[in-house]
This record gives structure tokens, C-alpha cells and sequence, in this order.
């Protein structure tokens, strides 16, 4: 059974490619995409993935759930978008549309297991490719308390490693991997292929000069961004013109509107909401440092969006895929405890030249992960399914 060990020059794979690929149909059946007001970094992959494919000459199909303002078909960039359902119901229609051939015809279905997966293999005898950002051990109880949260994580961890058991997974980290092996997804059947960054968007920004920390994601529980806002508090005596920026928008919102409350009125913490994408890079651009308290992210794809303006990132280590995309102590700095991320903010928010170092260290970094590379090791695992075939450890981005 083929397996690669190490990655391959990205252009020689579009090559072998070009043929096996053209004419191809392949689905993704997502929770998301990025139109989505919960749509985020996962959903960045997918469509980056989705778009190398069509690319290559394949037909692309995403199915994701229905959400205002969006059309229920539609093609954009050449990716076709059915979305249909709620969060729940999505499931069972993905699985009926690809049963019933609504779709088409399909050669390769991509089941992304946000937590809960498609069941995908139940109704097609296509070539099945699991695609997995994290596990969710330690959200479902967060996001899902009690009896529902323990179903969740029973699917997850138990039932799905069974129904997949003889699929090929991708991994956007070996964090992740190694999280799978834990679950019981062995043998020679995960590949990594991390996130890409894109080239950095030219701002009319400069870095603030006040103290300015961001926090850029989804407003829900399990990104932590409590922690950020102790922070801000534990050091706003130190930093009097310290300001918290936090970008984004979800369902958490009012909860830490009403737990910063007092930050907000002194001005030290500002919720921008949903921004543009150029307002998002300026923010970048003007804060000194990042802050990424999340309690798991399978990379982290707002660091390398923040490295390209020369921001670090302070993230927590035990989030499993910023160990890859933060350089502990040459691109950013990984913390355990509340406590220590306090201390490395206030640490970096002091230390000018330490600020300068990590940024270059982050800029650095960051440009080691491109898109082109990432979409030429996800299409080779296309391929490999296509011809039955099992790709392992498939590293997009180590030298």
C-alpha cells in the first residue's frame, strides 16, 4: 500500500496531477463555509482546498447548511454551493443528497468532521476522505453540557473511528494526528496538510502607539476570550493606555459585553464586531502583540494572518495546533496557565526590542506555509483515493 513519508515539490504534483484530476467531481460535505456568521479558519481551508481542486480541473461541489442572506445554490470561483438545513438537519440531508445522487455523480466525497461527521460511508461506495481540524474532547462540555455533550463526544470518539475505520483522514497538524491515534485512527491512512498564509495585505496602518493587544476569532465559550479580558485587567494599572481590540462576531457576544462591561466604559476594551477584511488587516497592523487564549485550535489560521503584519501571538500551548504554527520563543510565545499568559502580555507589552525579534521570527515563519503548497498535497491525496490508494504522514510544508 503506497505511503508518503516526505513531502514532494509542489509543482512536480500539480504535474502528475493535471490528468488523474480533470473532469473529477469532488464533494465536500462541511457544517460551514465562510459566508457563514460561525464560518472561520476551518472554512478557510475548505474553500482554499476546494479551489486548488477546480484548479486541477475538477468539478467542486461544498453541501453546508442554510443561513440568511445566503443563496441556496450558487457557483462562486467555480465552486458549486448547495446549502440546505439547520445545524443538525445538514447531516441527514448530505447524506440523502448523495444517496439520491442530487449532486450528480460523485468520485470523492471529503467528510469534514467538525466535531460530528457526515456518515458519509453509509450511503456511498465512493472514495471517502475524512478531512479533521481537532478533536473535540474538550469542547463538547464546554459548548454542550450534560447528557448532549456526552453523546457528542461518544460519536466522536467512539463511533466514528469504527464507521471510518479503513478511510483516509487529513490532518491540518500532526497535533491532530497524534489526537486521532489516540481515538484509535491507525495504520497508514492520515495525512498532514497544514494551512497555507496568504501574502500580506498592504495597509495604510501603522503599529499603535499605545499598548494594543487583538483577539481575533469566534465569540463562543470555548475560545476563552475571558482570559484575554483578565488580562487586559490585571495589567491596565501597569499600561493605563492599554486597549483590547476584539474582532469578530457569535451567539457568546453579550456574555462578554456584560464581563467586560467595565473595560469597555474605560475605553481598554473595544469590540469591533464583524469587520471587513481590511479593517481586520489593519487591526493586525496596529496591535504590538496577539492573544489567543482558545481552549483547542487545529492550527490557529489567525496567526499566521497576524504574523504577516509582524504581530506575535501569545497562545496557550495545550491548544494542540499552535504548536505548530507558533515558534515558542521565535514567533510567538506558548503558555500553559491564565497567569502566564498575563505575564508573557505584560512581558512583551514592556520589551520593544523583544517585540521586534518575535515579529521577524513570526514573519518568518509565517511565509514557510503557502496555500499553493497546502492545495498540491491535499489534490495528491485526492488522487491517491481516486486510484485507491492510502497516503500517510503527507507533510505539506516540512522541508
Amino acid at each position: 500500500m503506497p505511503t508518503t513519508d516526505q513531502p514532494r515539490d509542489a509543482e512536480d504534483l500539480a504535474g502528475d496531477l493535471a490528468g488523474d484530476l480533470a473532469g473529477r467531481h469532488v464533494a465536500f460535505f462541511s457544517w460551514r463555509d465562510t459566508g457563514n456568521p460561525e464560518g472561520g479558519g476551518a472554512e478557510r481551508y475548505l474553500e482554499k482546498m476546494a479551489a486548488g481542486l477546480v484548479e486541477r480541473g475538477c468539478r467542486v461541489t461544498i453541501f453546508c447548511v442554510a443561513y440568511a442572506g445566503a443563496a441556496p445554490d450558487e457557483v462562486v470561483d467555480g465552486i458549486r454551493f448547495v446549502r440546505r438545513g439547520s445545524k443538525l438537519s445538514v447531516y441527514l440531508l448530505g447524506m440523502w443528497a448523495l444517496l439520491r445522487r442530487h449532486l450528480g455523480r460523485v468520485d470523492v466525497v471529503v467528510d469534514v468532521q467538525n466535531g460530528l461527521p457526515f456518515f458519509t460511508p453509509l450511503v456511498t461506495r465512493r472514495p471517502v476522505i475524512v478531512l479533521v481540524h481537532h478533536v473535540h474532547r474538550e469542547q463538547w462540555p464546554v459548548v454542550y453540557p450534560g447528557v448532549t455533550g456526552r453523546v457528542g463526544w461518544w460519536i466522536e470518539s467512539r463511533l466514528a473511528p469504527r464507521l471510518y475505520r479503513r478511510r483516509q483522514y487529513v490532518a491540518v497538524s500532526r497535533a491532530t494526528r497524534a489526537e486521532l491515534r489516540e481515538l484509535g485512527v491507525t495504520g497508514p491512512r492520515v495525512a498532514v496538510v497544514h494551512n497555507g498564509s496568504d501574502p500580506v495585505v498592504r495597509v495604510e496602518a501603522h503599529k499603535s502607539p499605545n499598548p494594543s493587544v487583538c483577539v481575533v476569532g469566534r465569540l463562543v465559550p470555548h475560545k476563552q476570550v475571558e482570559h484575554a479580558i483578565d488580562a487586559v485587567a490585571a495589567l491596565i494599572e501597569e499600561f493605563p493606555d492599554l486597549r483590547l481590540r476584539v474582532v469578530g462576531s457569535g451567539w457568546w457576544e453579550a456574555e462578554l459585553h456584560q464581563y467586560a462591561a467595565d473595560l469597555v466604559a474605560r475605553g481598554a476594551v473595544v469590540f469591533e464586531g464583524h469587520v471587513s477584511e481590511v479593517r481586520k488587516q489593519e487591526i493586525y497592523e496596529e496591535s504590538w502583540v496577539m492573544a489567543l487564549p482558545s481552549l483547542k485550535e487545529g492550527w490557529g489560521l489567525v496567526v499566521g494572518e497576524a504574523a504577516a503584519h509582524g504581530t506575535p501571538t501569545v497562545a496557550y500551548a495545550s491548544a494542540g495546533g499552535t504548536r505548530e504554527s507558533i515558534v515558542d520563543g521565535v514567533s510567538g510565545i506558548l503558555v500553559n496557565t491564565p497567569a502566564e499568559l498575563v505575564a508573557a502580555l505584560g512581558a512583551l507589552l514592556r520589551d520593544d526590542q523583544g517585540r521586534r525579534v518575535l515579529a521577524e521570527g513570526a514573519r518568518r515563519h509565517s511565509a514557510g506555509f503557502t496555500w499553493a503548497h497546502s492545495q498540491s498535497a491535499f489534490a495528491h491525496v485526492v488522487s491517491a483515493a481516486l486510484r485507491g490508494e492510502l497516503v500517510s504522514d503527507q507533510d505539506a510544508t516540512e522541508d
